[in-house]
């Protein structure tokens, strides 16, 4: 365009009808083609054409809605923009779909429509005659006065924004270039307005009047631009800086637009991320990855897939607590004081962490303990966990490991698949917030595995106190110092963990608890724990000792505490209904006559239906406060005991033995019964048993066919079993049971019954046998002599060999049974029988001189 020529545009002009936006001379604007007649015009004019004028259409603004579009032409605007189509871009398929590029050229009026079909075409008349203005700097009065203004608002306008921006310092250029009266259309389709607004500078063919129009509007972005540089907190260094510029187009190519608060916000959280990278104190590599990546993350468009994922990468590693950590609590005094208010016993693992503070005490820099809790359910290894992180003043994380079975739930995925995400390790890490918490790796023993690896073998970088100075998480694929981290693992067995991972952990091994140990923990933290839970005081509810007893023994069989929680939770149910019932009863009636609370009936559950209907005629009265449990109303709440003594009874045939067994759920007793028939000299084992104890059977069975003379066993006959079959059963039929511990008893069970004598019904016995008669020593020694205390037996025989296991059993249990610790099977025998078990030649001890 140039101010020394007009520009001289066709007299008949085919019509493009818009309707989401208006074209203005100087612009450019892209137009979607919707409708059937545009799409014509695109067809037969701008694709067939080969000349210059027949890219020259008119642009006819504020037409009907597509949607809404008929067969009858709309009613045209009057006046419209004679546009250059600079591109047209488009295809066939599925369904012809075109855009085109057209700038604005200048204003027409429409004179005649000529035709409508296939696409409208009119006479117009070319209103804008630049020739006129070529002499504007001359020119005085108001229209000098208003181009001034207008010039002086474009510049302030433009110096407000970030000239570094290409589009901004171009538009400087254009503001010194342009002829003045070209300036209201070209900024006027450059700031944000409304259509109705750029419609109506359409409408102004006096420059006068255009310049009036498009003043306000340029008025009003500045002021806007103003209040939004007053209200940001932006940088010193980026005080020119008010927003960014989207890149639009710019007149003569693209258009130009202020709507760019996006980017900057962008732009601002990237700096952000930023200065994080560099305040989070990483090790020098992870330093280098993160900016390495941020770097990357600048140069990329956030339509990226990619821009997401380097954004939650880069958001991780500054979260990660690199030099973040809480200091120990090193006071040796409070810390057992803590210990012993959170759990009664438990001396061993007290013990443990009063010497890793007295050792950090002497030493600051020692690393953490890899620790393995071993023991039955419900004795407390996850509480005293948690007891610990806060004896140390640490965080506490757990994580739960049983059934895992896939090794990126340790390392985590890499960054190349969807949806990665990092190890619980560092999930972790990330939720403490330090990198120092004490980390309880909950049910080690149970970790699975399957086609994505085996978690188990992930752990041992984790555990090992040489190598987890340096994890590497597949997700950051930095290492990460955990050798701070205080791990502790809890199990039900150490027969399930691999080897290479159980070698790297301290295993200290849980028992079950004593009766007399139960009723302490029930008095100090159940009881006061469900009172809390149920709304009630101890002034409502009270449980003597000997109820507790009664609970332990007679309701409960297991070596934790979780059952006993349970029946005294259903207690405090029980004792709620009455307390809520007797708030109901009206305060005006006199109570029944006061009476012994350990014996009232009121917890009769079994009288609760005559209650409810005297409560309900309104004779009823609230119960007598405290409420105390006895035994009888024990038996009401929870019903008649399931566990009875019952060994005296099973005892009273030949052939019946009680031994041991260790249960990952803690000690068992177990009997062992046998019977004898007319047959074939066969052997009959039922009781689902495992090849050991079948093996430890027949074991038992040659040793006794061997000595049967030496014993008295023959029956007339060199072999006992002649003529004779024996059918051993172990109780608990669906019950797998296997190990080498009861060949003992399986002896002591077949000499009974052979012999016709009756076992002592106060002993229980365990140890592994040989063909020489030699008892062998077994494993699970404490928890099976806790097992025989709570059945109430008098005498224990063990392996002579584990009698240094006595040490960790409590001194009042050792003080209850008595103990024989026997070395041949005929030391068993004699021990196991009422004035021993006869044999026929007394043979001399034979001492070994070797």
């Amino acid at each position: 365009m140039s101010s020394n020529s007009g520009i001289q545009i066709p007299s008949r002009l085919p019509l493009l009808c818009t309707h989401d936006g208006v074209l203005l001379p100087g612009s450019t604007m892209r137009i979607s083609v919707d409708t059937a007649r545009n799409m014509q015009l695109v067809k037969s004019r701008l694709l067939k054409g080969t000349s210059l004028k027949s890219t020259i259409i008119g642009v006819i603004p504020n037409t009907r809605d597509p949607e809404h579009d008929s067969d009858e032409l709309p009613s045209l605007h009057s006046i419209g923009t004679a546009g250059l189509a600079v591109q047209v871009v488009g295809s066939n398929w599925p369904k012809p779909h075109y855009t085109l590029l057209i700038t604005g050229l200048c204003r027409f009026r429409v004179t005649q429509p000529l035709r409508e079909r296939p696409f409208p075409v009119a006479e117009v008349e070319q209103l804008d005659k630049l020739e006129q203005y070529t002499e504007g700097d001359q020119a005085d009065g108001e229209l000098g006065e208003l181009s001034k203004r207008f010039y002086q608002a474009a510049v302030q306008l433009v110096g407000m924004l970030d000239m570094s921006v290409p589009v901004v310092a171009k538009l400087r250029r254009l503001l010194d270039s342009l002829p003045r009266e070209t300036l209201p259309d070209v900024l006027a389709s450059m700031i944000r307005t409304s259509n109705k607004e750029k419609l109506q500078v359409l409408d102004a063919v006096d420059l006068e009047e255009r310049f009036k129009k498009a003043l306000p509007l340029l008025t009003r972005q500045i002021e806007g631009l103003k209040l939004l540089q007053k209200t940001r907190k932006l940088r010193p260094d980026d005080d020119k800086r008010v927003l960014a510029i989207r890149k639009g187009g710019v007149f003569p190519g693209r258009q130009f637009s202020l709507d760019e608060e996006a980017e900057d916000e962008d732009g601002d959280d990237t700096a952000m991320l930023e200065k994080k990278v560099k305040a989070a104190a990483m090790p020098d590599a992870a330093l280098r990855v993160c900016l390495k990546e941020l770097k990357r993350l600048k140069k990329m468009p956030q339509s990226m897939p990619e821009y997401a994922l380097t954004r939650n990468y880069l958001e991780m590693m500054v979260e990660l607590p690199w030099s973040k950590s809480t200091t120990d609590c090193l006071d040796i005094r409070a810390a057992r004081v803590l210990l012993d208010n959170d759990h009664y016993a438990m001396e061993k693992l007290k013990r443990r962490v009063l010497e890793y503070l007295a050792v950090r005490q002497l030493k600051s820099t020692l690393k953490g303990p890899i620790l393995c809790f071993v023991g039955p359910p419900g004795v407390g290894k996850t509480s005293v966990g948690r007891s610990i992180a806060r004896t140390l003043g640490r965080e506490f994380h757990r994580i739960a490991l049983g059934g895992v079975c896939d090794q990126s739930d340790i390392r985590g995925h890499r960054r190349t698949y969807v949806g990665s995400m990092p190890g619980r390790i560092i999930n972790g890490l990330k939720t403490v917030g330090v990198n120092n918490p004490v980390f309880l790796l909950d049910e080690v023993d149970k970790l699975g595995k399957s086609l994505q690896g085996d978690p188990a073998a992930a752990l041992l970088e984790v555990l090992d106190p040489e190598q987890n100075h340096n994890f590497t998480d597949h997700y950051l694929n930095v290492p990460f110092d955990l050798s701070q981290v205080l791990f502790i693992a809890t199990a039900n067995s150490t027969a399930t963990i691999p080897p290479a991972l159980l070698d790297r952990m301290e295993v200290l091994q849980v028992p079950g608890y004593t009766q007399e140990e139960k009723v302490e923990i029930a008095h100090r933290h159940l009881i006061p724990h469900q009172l809390e839970q149920h709304g009630l005081t101890p002034q409502q509810l009270q449980i003597p000792q000997d109820t507790t007893k009664d609970i332990i023994s007679k309701y409960t069989r297991e070596a934790g505490v979780r059952s006993l929680e349970r029946k005294i939770g259903a207690i405090c149910r029980a004792v709620a209904v009455k307390v809520a019932e007797g708030h109901k009863v009206s305060r005006a009636e006199s109570p029944t006559e006061q009476h012994a609370v350990s014996h009232e009936r009121s917890l009769n559950l079994s009288d609760q239906n005559t209650e409810n209907k005297e409560e309900d005629s309104g004779i009823a009265s609230p119960p007598e406060m405290p409420i105390v449990i006895d035994h009888i109303a024990l038996k009401d709440i929870l019903g008649p005991p399931i566990f009875e003594m019952e060994v005296s009874e099973r005892l009273t045939l030949p052939g019946v033995a009680i031994g041991l067994a260790w249960t990952p759920l803690g000690g068992e007793i177990m009997f062992v019964e046998a019977s004898r028939m007319e047959g074939e000299g066969q052997l009959t084992l039922t009781g689902q048993l495992g090849d050991v104890m079948k093996e430890s059977a027949h074991l038992a069975i040659s040793w006794l066919r061997s000595n049967a003379k030496t014993y008295l066993l023959t029956n007339g006959s060199a072999d006992p079993l002649e003529g004779t079959d024996i059918h051993l059963h172990f109780p608990a039929g669906a019950v797998t049971k296997d190990g080498p511990s009861a060949g003992v008893t399986i002896v002591t069970c077949l000499a009974s019954l052979l012999s016709g004598r009756l076992v002592r019904s106060d002993v229980a016995m365990t140890g592994e046998i040989t063909l020489r008669g030699l008892v062998l020593p077994v494993g699970g020694i404490k928890d099976k002599v806790l097992a025989a205390h709570r059945a109430n037996l008098k005498r224990v025989i063990i392996p002579k060999r584990n009698e240094k296991d006595l040490e960790e059993i409590p001194a009042h249990v050792r003080a209850d049974l008595d103990f024989v610790f026997a070395s041949t099977l005929d030391e068993v025998l004699n021990a196991a029988f009422d004035g021993g078990f006869p044999t026929a030649v007394s043979h001399p001890q034979v001492v070994s001189k070797l």
